[in-house]
């Protein structure tokens, strides 16, 4: 009885998930992504230096947390297995064609992350500690006054993001180390559930100074990886990239032919930027921003994009590509895959470090995931007590994973993401327009040679749908 209703269960889930990532998820998103991209007159394009320039001026040390750390925060949530194992399922999925269309994805997923993290900024409140909060939820209340839909998305967004991928990241974790130095699951387990609660135990200010610390030093050590491979192999590139774009149009024979690495590519872009889907935004309204305007925060979001997919993917897929390793694989797909390309061409100790990058990307995605469903437990309830709760729920399912790989929770939360993805999308998209004049009142600004500065009362109706003064009080400092 009781296998016939899990499998029963297992079946509609993996329907669900078919549905929503196989079809309508990917339609939507880059649907969202091409009108922002047009409207906005391509400003990821246009202005993409001016957002290199903003992350490095993020790092100005203000009373809360800064542009940097939030950078970080949400580079640690985005950069995970997926821009390792994910990118090799892709390849494996659609052939290396699926690289070309994560690129595209990207490029139009970067003014959808500007348009959700700038209404984040705007409508973000401050709490009685002083910390700024704010995301997908809060823009559904203040700015759409349906306070029912900023549950909804909560609730999936604590379900996903708060419990079932920090027991998948947990997982892999010990997975990583215990195949590598046969480490005992159960005393991994522990050591992760403690550092873990020794960080979010210190809420979100200390997430981020954990974040700042631990992604440069994972991002820049992967990459440097890459391109020592890279260097090896460097009169393979034109090659590589040349297959990449016939395979890409289905001018070359690969796996799926064009719709195949099409498929593969945009869904596994979609899933590796988070650009549409509100959990980046939860972090990115957490912000005090340098020049202090919504739109800068924006612009912060939208390199993000760019760093998790045009830069770091991209190296994982170098890597598997210019190894030679993929005709020559042997069925292995996903980490596997990436695995032996790292071994054939560095030796065995690549696979050691490889397991060490794990562990960092992994631990990173669980406080980053846990910051996100923070700001959501905080628009649920202001309740302290119950936010210790949830803190205590999130260390027991990290305990949980690390022990056992809990296959249908993982579905179950890309069905909830799925979801909440087209919740945030429905929101954006009737916000567009607060979003289209602040981002015009910064650019305005610029255009005068002047430092933005944010002016609730410059937007139309703005001020009425604040809940919070918060950029009022910030004007009086």
């Amino acid at each position: 009885m009781i296998e016939s209703i899990s499998a029963a269960l297992n079946a509609a889930i993996g329907f669900a998930n078919g549905l929503l990532w196989g079809s309508l998820l990917i339609y939507v998103l880059v649907a969202a992504g091409l009108l922002f991209t047009i409207r906005l007159g391509f400003i990821q394009f246009r202005l993409f230096g001016h957002g290199v320039r903003l992350v490095r001026q993020g790092r100005t040390k203000t009373d809360g947390i800064s542009s940097f750390q939030v950078f970080c925060t949400s580079m640690a949530a985005r950069v995970g297995t997926g821009n390792m194992a994910g990118v090799a399922v892709a390849i494996t999925a659609g052939g290396p064609g699926a690289i070309f269309w994560m690129w595209l994805i990207a490029m139009l997923g970067m003014a959808t992350a500007f348009v959700e993290s700038t209404l984040a900024q705007v409508y973000k409140v401050r709490g009685e500690d002083g910390q700024y909060r704010g995301g997908p939820a809060y823009y559904m209340e203040q700015g759409l006054g349906k306070r029912w839909m900023g549950v909804l998305f909560s609730v999936l967004l604590i379900i996903a993001f708060g419990f079932a991928f920090n027991s998948v990241q947990a997982n892999t974790i010990t997975d990583a180390l215990h195949n590598a130095f046969d480490i005992d699951k159960a005393i991994i387990g522990v050591v992760i559930t403690l550092v873990t609660a020794y960080v979010i135990m210190g809420g979100l200010k200390k997430v981020a100074k954990v974040s700042e610390l631990i992604v440069p030093v994972m991002a820049v050590a992967y990459l440097a990886l890459a391109v020592i491979v890279l260097v090896m192999n460097i009169t393979e590139v034109p090659a590589a990239l040349t297959l990449i774009v016939k395979s890409a149009f289905g001018f070359e024979q690969a796996a799926g032919g064009a719709l195949g690495a099409i498929m593969a590519g945009v869904a596994r872009g979609l899933f590796s930027n988070e650009a549409g889907m509100g959990s980046a935004a939860n972090i990115a309204a957490s912000a005090t921003p340098n020049p202090n305007h919504p739109a800068s925060q924006g612009f912060v979001q939208m390199i993000g994009v760019f760093v998790d997919t045009i830069v770091i993917c991209t190296a994982s897929a170098a890597i598997i590509l210019l190894s030679g390793v993929l005709d020559a694989s042997e069925g292995q797909k996903g980490i596997g895959l990436l695995q032996l390309a790292l071994t054939n061409e560095l030796g065995d100790w690549a696979k050691y470090f490889l397991s060490f990058a794990i562990v960092l990307f992994c631990f990173s995605s669980i406080i980053a995931n846990y910051s996100y469903a923070e700001s959501n437990i905080m628009f649920l309830t202001k309740s302290k007590p119950m936010l210790l709760i949830f803190r205590l729920l999130v260390l027991a399912i990290v305990m949980v994973g690390s022990m056992a790989s809990l296959s249908m929770v993982w579905n179950f939360a890309d069905v909830s993401m799925g979801l909440m993805a087209l919740v945030n999308i429905a929101a954006i998209v009737l916000l567009s327009k607060v979003a289209y004049a602040v981002i015009k009142d910064y650019e305005d600004q610029l255009k005068a040679d002047k430092t933005p500065e944010f002016d609730p009362n410059r937007i139309a109706r703005l001020k009425e749908q604040l809940v919070c003064n918060t950029w009022f009080d910030d004007e009086k400092h």
